[in-house]
């Protein structure tokens, strides 16, 4: 390893990795749960080493604590902090940071204790000694990413997501922004690809996960709901649902799809199936920033939509007339095709008896 890789520097071609994943903000750990589900790749593979050209990762998750009570999990987070982890590492954060800043006398979260005081550890404090010391830093789903159901309005803890806490111009020490991988929960497989990206990135054989300007990774929130959705044909067509029962477009019930930055109609939730809008579900815009505030009433239609929808109903109407005389015309043979003496196809032959 050279000079530079041992004080954390951009020069990627390690090895070896620790994943340093905390879900001790304000979360449902809904997250840890759902990359259980992650089949491309799988943590598993990634951990067991079984995926080509990674570094060997050791990952740290409490639900991987090798004990009750915790010490001896908690040490390569406290050796992390010191500065004496032998490996470098990737913090994983989970859940939206509170201000503690405004916590009165106690603390909205705790991750252990204090050794010397016995007093509880914030997720803040955490944050505080291992995020400049990372060589990468990610965001594991809505809470994490931009704060979620608990930094919505009216809630008493402050709470934000990690770029609102560490600074939008934050580099770890591998010279990466924070890399956020919105979902509430994430999508497994749109968390997984990035962080063996990230990996691959660290072993020297990926260039950093291309972001955009909210953090995430271009390649997965590139598109919206709508542009891969299975229902968008009905939009095009004017023929929208009025229930949860139909399988036509659903703006009119409430799916923000068409304005949401999100691949998982695209890509399915566990093994390419389900999705919100492919079994029926509205989009709710859990991916976005601005959830859930600024998509509250969920079952209202969004606003826009009601203009949207009426704009392009008499286009709908005519294209769907067109293509229903077509589609008529389409499911019939051509006439040429029965089984009477005549040959009727206009077959010419080059040469006549």
């Amino acid at each position: 390893m050279t000079q530079t890789q041992q004080q954390g520097g951009p020069t990627a071609g390690y090895d070896e990795m620790h994943i340093l994943w905390i879900s001790e903000g304000m979360s449902c750990d809904g997250d840890t749960v759902s990359v259980t589900a992650a089949t491309q790749p799988a943590i598993e593979d990634v951990v067991n080493g079984t995926i080509p050209g990674l570094p060997k990762v050791h990952l740290h998750n409490k639900v991987l604590s090798p004990s009750l009570g915790g010490e001896d999990y908690l040490a390569p987070f406290r050796a992390a902090a010191r500065g004496e982890l032998e490996q470098p590492f990737i913090l994983v954060i989970e859940g939206s940071v509170p201000n503690e800043n405004i916590n009165g006398d106690g603390y909205w979260t705790s991750f252990g204790n204090d050794p010397e005081t016995g007093q509880p550890l914030t997720l803040n404090t955490w944050i505080d000694r291992l995020a400049p010391r990372a060589w990468a830093v990610v965001a594991i789903g809505t809470c994490a990413t931009y704060g979620g159901i608990h930094a919505m309005a009216g809630n008493p803890t402050g709470c934000m997501g990690l770029a609102d806490y560490l600074g939008w111009d934050f580099r770890s020490a591998g010279g990466l922004p924070i890399v956020n991988v919105p979902g509430c929960p994430v999508q497994p497989d749109n968390f997984m690809e990035t962080l063996t990206w990230v990996l691959y990135h660290a072993a020297g054989s990926a260039p950093p996960p291309p972001l955009d300007e909210m953090l995430r990774p271009q390649w997965l929130f590139g598109k919206t709901v709508h542009e891969g959705c299975d229902r968008a044909a009905y939009y095009e067509q004017a023929d929208f649902a009025h229930d949860y029962n139909s399988p036509k477009c659903q703006v009119k019930v409430g799916c923000w799809g068409p304005v949401v930055n999100c691949n998982v109609p695209k890509r399915g939730w566990m093994s390419g199936i389900g999705g919100c809008p492919n079994v029926g579900g509205i989009c709710i815009a859990c991916t976005m920033p601005g959830f859930p505030d600024k998509f509250m009433p969920f079952m209202d239609m969004p606003p826009g939509g009601n203009l949207s929808s009426t704009l392009i109903k008499p286009y709908g109407a005519f294209i769907r007339r067109m293509r229903g005389i077509t589609n008529h015309t389409a499911n019939k043979e051509p006439r040429w095709r029965h089984n009477r003496e005549a040959l009727t196809s206009g077959y010419d032959p080059r040469w006549r008896p």
